[in-house]
Protein backbone atom coordinates (compact mmCIF):
# COMPACT_ATOMS: atom_id res chain seq x y z
CA UNK A 1 0.00 0.00 0.00
CA UNK A 2 1.18 3.59 -1.03
CA UNK A 3 0.18 6.52 1.25
CA UNK A 4 0.48 10.62 0.38
CA UNK A 5 1.75 12.75 2.64
CA UNK A 6 1.28 16.67 2.15
CA UNK A 7 3.41 19.32 3.70
CA UNK A 8 1.93 23.12 2.73
CA UNK A 9 4.66 25.31 3.98
CA UNK A 10 4.38 29.08 3.80
CA UNK A 11 7.30 29.32 0.72
CA UNK A 12 5.82 26.01 -0.95
CA UNK A 13 3.90 23.06 -0.82
CA UNK A 14 5.52 19.37 -1.10
CA UNK A 15 4.36 15.56 -1.57
CA UNK A 16 5.69 12.46 -1.23
CA UNK A 17 4.25 9.08 -2.16
CA UNK A 18 5.65 6.62 0.22
CA UNK A 19 5.37 2.56 -0.21
CA UNK A 20 4.99 1.09 3.19
CA UNK A 21 6.22 -2.44 2.68
CA UNK A 22 9.59 -1.17 1.58
CA UNK A 23 9.72 2.13 2.76
CA UNK A 24 10.95 4.03 -0.15
CA UNK A 25 9.43 7.07 -1.36
CA UNK A 26 8.56 6.66 -4.93
CA UNK A 27 6.97 10.36 -6.05
CA UNK A 28 7.50 13.42 -5.00
CA UNK A 29 5.89 16.91 -6.13
CA UNK A 30 7.03 20.67 -5.29
CA UNK A 31 5.21 23.84 -6.10
CA UNK A 32 6.44 27.39 -4.72
CA UNK A 33 4.42 30.81 -4.12
CA UNK A 34 4.74 33.92 -2.11
CA UNK A 35 3.42 36.03 0.17
CA UNK A 36 0.61 38.82 -0.50
CA UNK A 37 2.87 41.34 -1.30
CA UNK A 38 2.48 45.90 -0.72
CA UNK A 39 0.91 44.81 3.02
CA UNK A 40 2.21 47.24 5.32
CA UNK A 41 4.94 46.04 7.86
CA UNK A 42 4.54 42.81 9.76
CA UNK A 43 1.38 42.38 7.95
CA UNK A 44 1.79 38.89 6.63
CA UNK A 45 -0.64 37.19 4.53
CA UNK A 46 -1.48 34.62 1.45
CA UNK A 47 -4.74 33.43 -0.17
CA UNK A 48 -5.93 30.29 1.50
CA UNK A 49 -6.56 29.37 -2.45
CA UNK A 50 -3.15 29.34 -3.08
CA UNK A 51 -2.33 26.46 -0.91
CA UNK A 52 -5.12 24.46 -2.62
CA UNK A 53 -3.48 25.28 -5.89
CA UNK A 54 -0.09 24.00 -5.08
CA UNK A 55 -1.64 20.70 -3.03
CA UNK A 56 -3.66 20.09 -6.11
CA UNK A 57 -0.23 20.55 -8.71
CA UNK A 58 2.13 18.50 -5.91
CA UNK A 59 -0.33 15.52 -6.03
CA UNK A 60 -0.54 15.26 -9.25
CA UNK A 61 2.76 15.26 -9.85
CA UNK A 62 3.38 12.50 -7.70
CA UNK A 63 0.08 10.89 -9.63
CA UNK A 64 1.69 11.36 -13.01
CA UNK A 65 4.74 9.47 -11.99
CA UNK A 66 2.88 6.41 -10.16
CA UNK A 67 0.97 5.95 -13.67
CA UNK A 68 -1.15 2.98 -13.25
CA UNK A 69 0.66 2.28 -9.22
CA UNK A 70 -1.49 5.08 -8.12
CA UNK A 71 -4.58 2.92 -7.25
CA UNK A 72 -2.56 1.88 -3.99
CA UNK A 73 -2.82 4.72 -2.29
CA UNK A 74 -5.08 3.92 0.74
CA UNK A 75 -4.49 7.54 3.07
CA UNK A 76 -3.49 10.93 3.00
CA UNK A 77 -1.87 12.69 5.92
CA UNK A 78 -1.51 16.44 5.65
CA UNK A 79 1.18 18.81 7.28
CA UNK A 80 0.43 22.46 7.01
CA UNK A 81 2.24 25.95 8.36
CA UNK A 82 0.93 26.95 12.42
CA UNK A 83 -0.95 29.28 13.98
CA UNK A 84 -2.76 30.94 10.05
CA UNK A 85 -6.56 32.08 10.60
CA UNK A 86 -8.80 30.71 8.02
CA UNK A 87 -12.02 32.84 8.60
CA UNK A 88 -14.97 31.06 6.38
CA UNK A 89 -18.02 32.90 5.82
CA UNK A 90 -21.67 31.17 5.45
CA UNK A 91 -20.06 30.02 1.95
CA UNK A 92 -17.64 28.10 3.65
CA UNK A 93 -15.45 30.34 1.33
CA UNK A 94 -12.62 32.83 2.86
CA UNK A 95 -13.75 36.18 3.79
CA UNK A 96 -10.68 37.29 3.57
CA UNK A 97 -6.60 36.45 3.16
CA UNK A 98 -5.48 34.22 6.10
CA UNK A 99 -3.27 36.14 8.55
CA UNK A 100 0.29 33.86 8.74
CA UNK A 101 2.34 32.60 11.73
CA UNK A 102 4.75 34.84 10.69
CA UNK A 103 2.51 37.95 11.06
CA UNK A 104 3.36 40.54 13.97
CA UNK A 105 0.52 42.68 13.51
CA UNK A 106 -1.21 41.74 16.61
CA UNK A 107 0.85 43.06 19.25
CA UNK A 108 -1.57 45.20 20.76
CA UNK A 109 -4.43 42.32 20.56
CA UNK A 110 -1.99 40.20 22.84
CA UNK A 111 -1.29 42.94 24.92
CA UNK A 112 -4.74 43.80 25.65
CA UNK A 113 -6.14 39.73 26.19
CA UNK A 114 -2.79 39.29 28.74
CA UNK A 115 -4.21 42.61 30.72
CA UNK A 116 -7.87 41.35 31.04
CA UNK A 117 -6.41 38.43 32.29
CA UNK A 118 -4.45 39.69 35.22
CA UNK A 119 -0.81 39.38 32.81
CA UNK A 120 0.50 36.24 30.99
CA UNK A 121 0.64 34.41 33.44
CA UNK A 122 -2.82 34.99 33.91
CA UNK A 123 -3.22 33.55 30.14
CA UNK A 124 -0.54 30.65 31.17
CA UNK A 125 -2.92 29.36 33.82
CA UNK A 126 -5.87 29.04 31.36
CA UNK A 127 -4.46 27.68 28.71
CA UNK A 128 -0.72 26.59 29.48
CA UNK A 129 0.91 28.97 26.47
CA UNK A 130 1.50 33.11 26.98
CA UNK A 131 -0.82 35.00 24.15
CA UNK A 132 2.05 35.97 21.29
CA UNK A 133 1.52 37.78 17.97
CA UNK A 134 1.93 34.31 16.03
CA UNK A 135 -0.97 32.51 17.77
CA UNK A 136 -4.87 32.29 15.67
CA UNK A 137 -7.02 33.77 18.44
CA UNK A 138 -4.87 37.29 18.51
CA UNK A 139 -5.20 37.66 14.59
CA UNK A 140 -9.81 36.81 15.51
CA UNK A 141 -9.49 39.96 17.41
CA UNK A 142 -7.71 42.34 15.34
CA UNK A 143 -9.79 40.82 12.66
CA UNK A 144 -12.94 41.79 14.83
CA UNK A 145 -11.34 45.48 15.83
CA UNK A 146 -9.93 46.28 12.08
CA UNK A 147 -12.31 44.55 9.51
CA UNK A 148 -15.62 44.69 11.69
CA UNK A 149 -17.73 43.34 8.22
CA UNK A 150 -14.87 40.80 7.52
CA UNK A 151 -15.90 39.50 11.33
CA UNK A 152 -19.84 39.88 10.73
CA UNK A 153 -19.31 37.67 8.03
CA UNK A 154 -16.65 34.88 9.72
CA UNK A 155 -19.04 31.56 10.66
CA UNK A 156 -16.47 28.99 10.92
CA UNK A 157 -12.27 29.06 11.33
CA UNK A 158 -10.06 26.89 10.84
CA UNK A 159 -6.27 26.72 10.51
CA UNK A 160 -4.37 25.90 7.11
CA UNK A 161 -3.80 22.33 7.42
CA UNK A 162 -7.68 21.89 8.69
CA UNK A 163 -8.64 23.93 5.80
CA UNK A 164 -6.66 21.93 3.27
CA UNK A 165 -8.47 18.86 5.11
CA UNK A 166 -11.67 20.71 4.70
CA UNK A 167 -10.53 20.74 1.06
CA UNK A 168 -10.07 17.01 1.06
CA UNK A 169 -12.84 15.51 2.35
CA UNK A 170 -15.89 18.04 2.67
CA UNK A 171 -15.48 17.55 6.81
CA UNK A 172 -14.40 20.43 9.55
CA UNK A 173 -12.22 19.44 12.43
CA UNK A 174 -9.68 20.23 14.27
CA UNK A 175 -7.11 17.86 16.73
CA UNK A 176 -5.21 18.51 18.87
CA UNK A 177 -1.71 19.39 18.21
CA UNK A 178 -1.98 22.37 15.98
CA UNK A 179 -5.29 23.21 17.71
CA UNK A 180 -2.79 24.21 20.97
CA UNK A 181 -1.08 26.70 19.30
CA UNK A 182 -4.37 28.91 18.90
CA UNK A 183 -3.86 30.34 21.70
CA UNK A 184 -7.40 29.27 23.28
CA UNK A 185 -6.91 25.44 23.82
CA UNK A 186 -6.18 24.60 27.45
CA UNK A 187 -3.34 21.82 26.72
CA UNK A 188 -3.42 19.96 30.25
CA UNK A 189 -7.30 19.12 29.98
CA UNK A 190 -7.55 19.19 25.69
CA UNK A 191 -10.30 21.53 26.11
CA UNK A 192 -10.77 25.12 25.17
CA UNK A 193 -10.06 28.07 27.41
CA UNK A 194 -13.78 29.26 27.18
CA UNK A 195 -12.97 32.75 29.36
CA UNK A 196 -10.60 33.51 26.35
CA UNK A 197 -12.77 32.85 23.75
CA UNK A 198 -15.70 34.55 24.73
CA UNK A 199 -13.15 37.81 26.19
CA UNK A 200 -12.72 37.73 22.45
CA UNK A 201 -16.28 37.42 21.44
CA UNK A 202 -19.47 34.84 22.32
CA UNK A 203 -19.81 34.14 18.97
CA UNK A 204 -16.20 32.49 18.74
CA UNK A 205 -17.35 29.35 20.23
CA UNK A 206 -19.67 28.85 17.47
CA UNK A 207 -17.17 29.44 14.80
CA UNK A 208 -15.09 26.43 16.34
CA UNK A 209 -15.41 23.19 14.90
CA UNK A 210 -15.49 19.66 16.55
CA UNK A 211 -11.95 19.16 18.39
CA UNK A 212 -11.04 15.56 18.69
CA UNK A 213 -7.73 13.05 18.97
CA UNK A 214 -5.01 13.44 16.73
CA UNK A 215 -5.09 10.19 16.20
CA UNK A 216 -8.14 9.73 15.09
CA UNK A 217 -9.32 10.20 11.13
CA UNK A 218 -10.77 13.14 9.87
CA UNK A 219 -12.79 11.64 6.92
CA UNK A 220 -12.31 10.14 3.28
CA UNK A 221 -11.80 11.70 0.70
CA UNK A 222 -14.42 13.83 -1.59
CA UNK A 223 -15.65 11.44 -4.56
CA UNK A 224 -15.31 14.48 -6.94
CA UNK A 225 -11.65 14.46 -6.26
CA UNK A 226 -11.16 10.71 -5.76
CA UNK A 227 -12.71 10.71 -9.73
CA UNK A 228 -9.96 13.85 -10.78
CA UNK A 229 -7.31 12.39 -9.25
CA UNK A 230 -8.12 8.72 -10.29
CA UNK A 231 -7.76 7.19 -6.61
CA UNK A 232 -10.24 4.90 -4.88
CA UNK A 233 -13.29 6.25 -3.04
CA UNK A 234 -12.25 4.81 0.01
CA UNK A 235 -8.65 7.10 0.46
CA UNK A 236 -8.32 7.57 4.20
CA UNK A 237 -7.70 11.32 5.09
CA UNK A 238 -5.63 11.34 8.57
CA UNK A 239 -6.02 14.08 11.35
CA UNK A 240 -3.04 15.80 10.15
CA UNK A 241 -1.36 18.40 12.03
CA UNK A 242 1.02 21.61 12.14
CA UNK A 243 4.26 21.19 10.74
CA UNK A 244 6.22 20.57 13.30
CA UNK A 245 3.87 18.11 15.08
CA UNK A 246 3.82 16.14 11.85
CA UNK A 247 7.53 16.75 11.65
CA UNK A 248 8.08 15.05 15.39
CA UNK A 249 6.39 11.95 13.68
CA UNK A 250 9.01 12.13 10.26
CA UNK A 251 11.87 12.53 12.48
CA UNK A 252 11.16 9.65 14.63
CA UNK A 253 10.56 12.13 17.43
CA UNK A 254 7.49 10.28 19.04
CA UNK A 255 8.82 9.20 22.83
CA UNK A 256 10.70 11.16 25.38
CA UNK A 257 14.12 11.55 25.12
CA UNK A 258 14.88 12.80 21.37
CA UNK A 259 15.05 16.30 20.15
CA UNK A 260 14.30 17.16 16.66
CA UNK A 261 15.98 21.02 15.72
CA UNK A 262 15.26 22.54 12.29
CA UNK A 263 17.94 25.12 10.73
CA UNK A 264 15.36 26.37 8.04
CA UNK A 265 14.60 29.98 7.40
CA UNK A 266 13.22 30.10 11.20
CA UNK A 267 14.28 27.07 13.36
CA UNK A 268 12.28 24.84 16.21
CA UNK A 269 13.17 22.33 18.46
CA UNK A 270 11.02 20.16 19.59
CA UNK A 271 10.82 17.05 21.61
CA UNK A 272 7.97 14.94 22.62
CA UNK A 273 6.36 14.48 26.57
CA UNK A 274 4.10 12.10 27.83
CA UNK A 275 2.64 14.72 30.62
CA UNK A 276 2.48 18.35 30.01
CA UNK A 277 5.56 20.71 30.12
CA UNK A 278 4.31 24.23 30.81
CA UNK A 279 6.85 27.01 31.28
CA UNK A 280 5.73 29.92 33.59
CA UNK A 281 7.80 31.74 31.74
CA UNK A 282 6.04 31.66 28.48
CA UNK A 283 9.02 31.09 26.60
CA UNK A 284 8.71 27.43 25.65
CA UNK A 285 5.62 26.77 24.01
CA UNK A 286 3.37 24.51 25.85
CA UNK A 287 1.70 22.45 22.51
CA UNK A 288 0.40 19.33 22.05
CA UNK A 289 1.95 16.63 19.56
CA UNK A 290 0.03 14.89 16.36
CA UNK A 291 -0.24 11.81 18.75
CA UNK A 292 -1.91 12.41 21.59
CA UNK A 293 1.05 13.47 23.76
CA UNK A 294 2.54 16.84 24.16
CA UNK A 295 4.95 18.69 22.19
CA UNK A 296 6.99 21.54 23.83
CA UNK A 297 8.21 23.41 21.43
CA UNK A 298 10.75 26.29 21.11
CA UNK A 299 10.51 28.56 18.38
CA UNK A 300 13.44 31.32 16.50
CA UNK A 301 12.85 33.04 13.67
CA UNK A 302 16.72 33.92 12.32
CA UNK A 303 18.36 30.83 11.33
CA UNK A 304 18.89 30.45 7.51
CA UNK A 305 17.85 34.17 6.86
CA UNK A 306 21.10 34.78 8.50
CA UNK A 307 23.35 33.36 7.02
CA UNK A 308 21.81 34.02 3.63
CA UNK A 309 22.19 37.36 4.37
CA UNK A 310 26.05 37.27 5.25
CA UNK A 311 26.25 34.88 1.87
CA UNK A 312 24.77 37.26 -0.31
CA UNK A 313 26.61 40.11 1.44
CA UNK A 314 29.72 38.52 0.53
CA UNK A 315 28.22 37.38 -3.04
CA UNK A 316 29.42 33.34 -1.94
CA UNK A 317 27.66 30.73 -3.25
CA UNK A 318 26.95 27.79 -0.51
CA UNK A 319 30.20 26.31 -0.70
CA UNK A 320 31.96 29.22 -0.27
CA UNK A 321 30.07 30.36 2.70
CA UNK A 322 31.01 26.71 4.30
CA UNK A 323 34.50 26.98 3.71
CA UNK A 324 34.53 30.45 5.60
CA UNK A 325 32.71 29.46 8.40
CA UNK A 326 35.57 26.29 8.46
CA UNK A 327 38.23 29.10 8.03
CA UNK A 328 37.14 30.78 11.68
CA UNK A 329 38.03 29.68 14.97
CA UNK A 330 35.22 28.97 17.04
CA UNK A 331 33.72 31.92 18.51
CA UNK A 332 34.71 34.00 15.80
CA UNK A 333 37.90 36.15 17.29
CA UNK A 334 35.36 38.09 19.73
CA UNK A 335 32.49 39.06 17.26
CA UNK A 336 29.23 37.85 17.92
CA UNK A 337 25.72 38.24 15.78
CA UNK A 338 22.78 38.55 17.63
CA UNK A 339 20.80 37.51 15.20
CA UNK A 340 17.01 39.23 14.92
CA UNK A 341 16.93 40.32 11.78
CA UNK A 342 13.03 39.30 11.31
CA UNK A 343 12.43 40.36 15.06
CA UNK A 344 12.02 37.46 17.38
CA UNK A 345 9.88 35.23 19.01
CA UNK A 346 12.40 33.34 21.77
CA UNK A 347 13.10 35.59 23.18
CA UNK A 348 10.00 37.52 22.48
CA UNK A 349 11.31 40.48 20.68
CA UNK A 350 8.65 40.90 17.25
CA UNK A 351 10.58 44.68 17.21
CA UNK A 352 14.13 43.41 17.89
CA UNK A 353 16.57 43.90 15.21
CA UNK A 354 20.26 42.23 14.93
CA UNK A 355 23.58 44.00 16.00
CA UNK A 356 26.92 42.87 15.41
CA UNK A 357 29.07 43.12 18.54
CA UNK A 358 32.93 43.05 19.65
CA UNK A 359 34.42 44.27 16.11
CA UNK A 360 37.88 45.45 16.47
CA UNK A 361 40.37 45.93 13.12
CA UNK A 362 42.07 42.86 13.65
CA UNK A 363 38.97 40.66 13.58
CA UNK A 364 36.48 42.24 10.90
CA UNK A 365 36.86 39.54 8.25
CA UNK A 366 34.09 38.22 6.19
CA UNK A 367 35.12 34.23 7.99
CA UNK A 368 34.10 35.86 11.35
CA UNK A 369 31.05 37.58 10.27
CA UNK A 370 29.75 34.22 8.40
CA UNK A 371 31.12 32.25 11.69
CA UNK A 372 29.32 34.50 14.11
CA UNK A 373 26.22 34.12 12.16
CA UNK A 374 26.28 30.62 12.10
CA UNK A 375 27.08 30.68 15.75
CA UNK A 376 24.54 33.36 16.74
CA UNK A 377 21.31 31.33 15.14
CA UNK A 378 22.59 28.20 16.75
CA UNK A 379 22.66 29.78 19.85
CA UNK A 380 19.56 31.11 19.71
CA UNK A 381 18.33 27.85 19.51
CA UNK A 382 20.79 26.62 22.31
CA UNK A 383 19.03 28.98 24.64
CA UNK A 384 15.54 27.12 23.74
CA UNK A 385 17.42 23.93 24.50
CA UNK A 386 18.61 25.33 28.00
CA UNK A 387 15.09 26.07 28.90
CA UNK A 388 14.49 22.59 27.83
CA UNK A 389 16.86 21.09 30.21
CA UNK A 390 15.82 23.43 32.61
CA UNK A 391 12.31 21.97 32.67
CA UNK A 392 13.04 18.47 33.28
CA UNK A 393 13.81 17.53 29.32
CA UNK A 394 17.40 15.80 29.03
CA UNK A 395 17.56 14.88 25.03
CA UNK A 396 20.07 11.63 24.13
CA UNK A 397 20.24 12.95 20.57
CA UNK A 398 19.15 15.69 18.50
CA UNK A 399 17.87 15.25 14.96
CA UNK A 400 18.51 17.89 12.84
CA UNK A 401 16.73 18.43 9.57
CA UNK A 402 16.50 21.97 7.13
CA UNK A 403 18.63 23.46 4.85
CA UNK A 404 20.99 23.97 7.41
CA UNK A 405 21.70 20.77 8.78
CA UNK A 406 23.28 19.96 5.61
CA UNK A 407 26.27 21.77 6.60
CA UNK A 408 29.00 19.45 7.99
CA UNK A 409 30.66 22.37 9.60
CA UNK A 410 27.17 23.97 10.72
CA UNK A 411 26.72 19.86 11.93
CA UNK A 412 29.35 20.11 14.60
CA UNK A 413 28.51 23.69 15.98
CA UNK A 414 25.36 22.92 16.48
CA UNK A 415 26.85 19.65 18.48
CA UNK A 416 28.94 21.85 20.51
CA UNK A 417 26.18 24.84 21.27
CA UNK A 418 23.84 22.14 22.50
CA UNK A 419 26.63 19.85 23.70
CA UNK A 420 24.71 16.89 22.81
CA UNK A 421 24.70 14.24 19.83
CA UNK A 422 23.23 15.22 16.62
CA UNK A 423 22.48 13.55 13.93
CA UNK A 424 20.39 13.77 10.33
CA UNK A 425 17.90 11.70 8.65
CA UNK A 426 18.34 9.56 5.12
CA UNK A 427 15.11 12.27 4.09
CA UNK A 428 14.99 15.97 4.26
CA UNK A 429 10.92 15.77 3.98
CA UNK A 430 10.40 15.16 7.49
CA UNK A 431 6.56 16.84 7.71
CA UNK A 432 5.57 14.89 4.40
CA UNK A 433 7.33 11.99 5.99
CA UNK A 434 5.36 12.56 9.01
CA UNK A 435 1.73 13.18 7.40
CA UNK A 436 2.44 9.92 5.22
CA UNK A 437 3.11 7.68 8.69
CA UNK A 438 -0.10 9.10 10.05
CA UNK A 439 -1.58 8.36 7.33
CA UNK A 440 -0.55 4.75 7.30
CA UNK A 441 -1.07 4.70 11.11
CA UNK A 442 -4.72 5.63 10.80
CA UNK A 443 -5.41 3.29 7.90
CA UNK A 444 -3.58 0.46 9.70
CA UNK A 445 -5.52 0.99 12.83
CA UNK A 446 -8.90 0.68 10.70
CA UNK A 447 -8.66 -2.99 10.34
CA UNK A 448 -5.62 -4.27 12.82
CA UNK A 449 -3.60 -2.67 15.52
CA UNK A 450 -0.36 -0.68 14.33
CA UNK A 451 1.70 1.70 16.44
CA UNK A 452 3.71 4.45 15.76
CA UNK A 453 7.04 2.87 17.54
CA UNK A 454 6.43 0.01 15.05
CA UNK A 455 5.98 2.57 11.82
CA UNK A 456 8.89 4.83 12.75
CA UNK A 457 11.46 2.15 13.16
CA UNK A 458 10.68 0.88 10.17
CA UNK A 459 10.26 4.32 7.66
CA UNK A 460 12.24 6.57 9.71
CA UNK A 461 16.76 6.04 8.91
CA UNK A 462 19.08 8.16 10.00
CA UNK A 463 22.19 8.98 8.50
CA UNK A 464 25.25 7.64 10.68
CA UNK A 465 27.72 9.49 8.40
CA UNK A 466 26.31 12.94 9.39
CA UNK A 467 26.74 12.24 13.35
CA UNK A 468 28.77 14.45 15.21
CA UNK A 469 29.65 14.41 19.03
CA UNK A 470 30.23 17.52 21.22
CA UNK A 471 33.57 18.74 21.80
CA UNK A 472 34.16 19.42 25.64
CA UNK A 473 36.62 22.48 25.08
CA UNK A 474 34.10 24.47 22.72
CA UNK A 475 31.01 23.06 24.23
CA UNK A 476 32.36 25.07 27.77
CA UNK A 477 33.28 27.96 25.33
CA UNK A 478 29.98 28.39 23.55
CA UNK A 479 28.01 28.17 27.14
CA UNK A 480 30.06 30.96 28.28
CA UNK A 481 28.81 32.67 24.70
CA UNK A 482 25.39 31.70 25.24
CA UNK A 483 25.21 33.38 28.29
CA UNK A 484 26.74 36.52 26.77
CA UNK A 485 24.64 36.67 24.34
CA UNK A 486 21.41 36.64 27.10
CA UNK A 487 22.81 39.40 28.83
CA UNK A 488 23.92 41.49 25.82
CA UNK A 489 20.24 41.14 24.17
CA UNK A 490 18.43 42.17 27.79
CA UNK A 491 20.42 44.67 28.80
CA UNK A 492 20.08 46.73 24.74
CA UNK A 493 16.33 45.50 25.21
CA UNK A 494 15.85 47.51 28.43
CA UNK A 495 16.98 50.43 27.12
CA UNK A 496 15.12 50.21 23.55
CA UNK A 497 18.29 50.21 21.71
CA UNK A 498 17.05 46.27 19.97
Amino acid sequence: MYFLGIDSGTQSSKAIVLDLDTGKILASGHSTYDLIEGLPPGHLEQDPQTWIDAVDTCVQQCLQQLGAEKSKIAGIGVSGQQHGLVALGADDKPVRAAKLWCDTSTQAQCAEIAHHFGGQPGVIALAGNAMLPGYTIPKLLWLKQNEPDNFAKTKSILLPHDYINFWLTGVKRMEYGDASGMGILNVTTRQWACEICDFIDPRVREMLPPLGSSRSMHGTIRKELAMKWGLNYDVVVSAGGGDNMMGAIGTGNIKPGVVTASFGTSGTLYGVADSPVVDGQGEVAAFCDSTDQWLPLVCTMNVTVVTEQVREMFRWDLKQLEAAVKTAQPGADGVMFLPYLNGERTPNLPNGSGVIHGLRPTNMTPANMARAAVEGATLGLAYGLKRFRDLGMNPTEIRLTGGGSKSSVWRQIAADCFNAEVVTLNTSEGAALGGAIQAAYVHGNQTGKVSYEQLCSQLVTLDESTRCRPDARRAGLYAAQLEKQMELTGRLNQTGWL
